[in-house]
């Protein structure tokens, strides 16, 4: 059978959207450069919004919840929302434009936070998974962010745009969990209500810093060059079995699972190993530091080592934590488990990001991000929602050893992929001569 790399996606069909039909040309790189530091910003204020919901929603749930054994199911339920409408949101951001996609998924978000206000409040455990699934909606259209500034540079460029979309969420890592120590207190008679009063409150400047800064940029194909005659384009099924698109699927569904799988986990264990609730979120707060400060460098360090290299740093780092976490209970272990497995998703996401935007043409662009976020989201949702059962049957040492095969087989990817790329040169080469 023939194998397609990324090179044959290059040749795929060009035709773009209603949003996507202006010129690239020279005089559009101060205003897609522009879009990924708005973007940034909206990143950070996502990452902010977000990292609340994962400091506190799981002792949030614990505290509401009818059944104990329910407790992570609003934590989950961010990502199970998430999967229902990431694909679409593909769809919606391709008729109605990034913009105006990106503002209602983040007034979504707002909607959201005041409801789990209420909930709280109300000490009503059902009222807080409607909230937590509202906020799971704007993380749907805040994971495309990063392939929005992607696609609005050229091929060289794509993985300093995803770093640099990403680095928004440094300073929010930090006062993410920070903000939410601070106003979980807020409401002395509702517990962590004050936290998502935060929530809403970052979703709203988000709406607005997207309304009167960001503006839909164009698509551009992902080799400098593109045959003016426009091809037909390919089906879900022929774009999938490229090795690309499996590398860029394994990488971003592994890392996602594994790093969910775990941090869900992580506050509920640090507490049950008679780690204080403080510590809990310090911890997923070192692990947000772990996962956007790499950004900072994971675009230089692409260019420079090689795409294949960090993805596999990245796998292995994610097995350090797995091993450390197996090996001690004690709270630094904890500390640095979670800061491995941060960076290490890091890697992993950022170089499969940079992949999936190398599977598909412009035209190809939608149902291609969405197929592969709906895959993310759904194994995630999966991992989130055993997190918490498995945890309280197995323990913590036994759910870190479980991640240890899925992440064998993210390295049987990555080597597919890049034996596939290097057959492809070779070819190219021989034809060359």
């Amino acid at each position: 059978m023939k194998v397609e790399t990324s090179t044959t996606a290059t040749t795929a069909a060009t035709t773009t959207s209603l949003h996507d039909n202006q010129t690239a040309g020279p005089e559009n790189a101060a205003g897609n450069l522009r879009n990924a530091r708005v973007l940034a910003v909206c990143q950070g204020l996502f990452t902010c919004a977000i990292s609340i919901d994962l400091t506190l929603t799981a002792l949030t749930g614990y505290q509401l919840a009818p059944d104990k054994a329910l407790a992570t199911l609003p934590f989950a339920l961010i990502t199970v929302a998430g999967a229902l409408v990431t694909w679409f949101a593909a769809f919606l951001i391709q008729r109605i434009g990034r913009r105006r996609s990106f503002a209602l998924g983040a007034l979504i978000g707002a909607g959201g936070g005041f409801i789990s206000v209420w909930a709280v409040f109300q000490a009503h455990f059902w009222a807080f998974c409607i909230g937590t699934a509202a906020v799971g909606v704007f993380q749907a259209f805040a994971q495309y962010y990063r392939l929005a500034a992607a696609d609005a540079v050229a091929p060289m460029f794509k993985s300093r745009a995803i770093a640099t979309v990403l680095t928004g969420g440094v300073i929010a890592a930090i006062a993410g969990p920070a903000l939410a120590a601070w106003s979980r207190d807020l409401f002395p008679l509702a517990m962590f209500a004050g936290a998502y009063l935060m929530v809403a409150l970052l979703s709203l400047i988000s709406v607005v810093v997207l309304l009167f800064f960001y503006r839909d940029s164009l698509v551009i194909a992902a080799t400098a060059t593109v045959s003016a005659a426009p091809v037909a384009a390919r089906g879900l099924g022929k774009i999938a079995r490229q090795p690309v698109f499996i590398a860029a699927l394994a990488n971003n569904v592994a890392g996602s699972v594994v790093m969910m799988f775990i941090m869900t986990a992580a506050p509920l264990a640090a507490v049950a190993c008679h780690h204080g609730i403080d510590d809990g979120a310090n911890i997923i707060q070192w692990h947000l530091v772990g996962m956007f400060a790499p950004s900072f460098f994971t675009g230089h360090l692409i260019k420079r080592c090689g795409l294949g290299p960090v993805l596999l740093a990245g796998i292995a780092l994610n097995a350090a934590c797995a091993l450390i976490a197996v090996s001690s209970t004690s709270l630094p272990a904890f500390y640095v488990a979670l800061l491995c497995l941060g960076i290490g998703w890091n890697f992993m996401f950022v170089g499969g990001t940079t992949l999936l935007a190398q599977s598909y043409a412009p035209s190809e662009r939608a149902k291609t991000q969405g197929l592969s976020e709906f895959l993310r989201y759904a194994a995630t949702a999966v991992a989130t929602l055993a997190a918490g059962p498995l945890l309280q049957a197995y323990g913590w040492a036994t759910l870190n050893a479980a991640i240890v095969p899925i992440l064998l087989l993210c390295v049987v990817a990555n080597c597919y992929w890049m034996f596939a790329e290097r057959q492809n040169s070779r070819t190219q080469a021989g034809a060359a001569q």
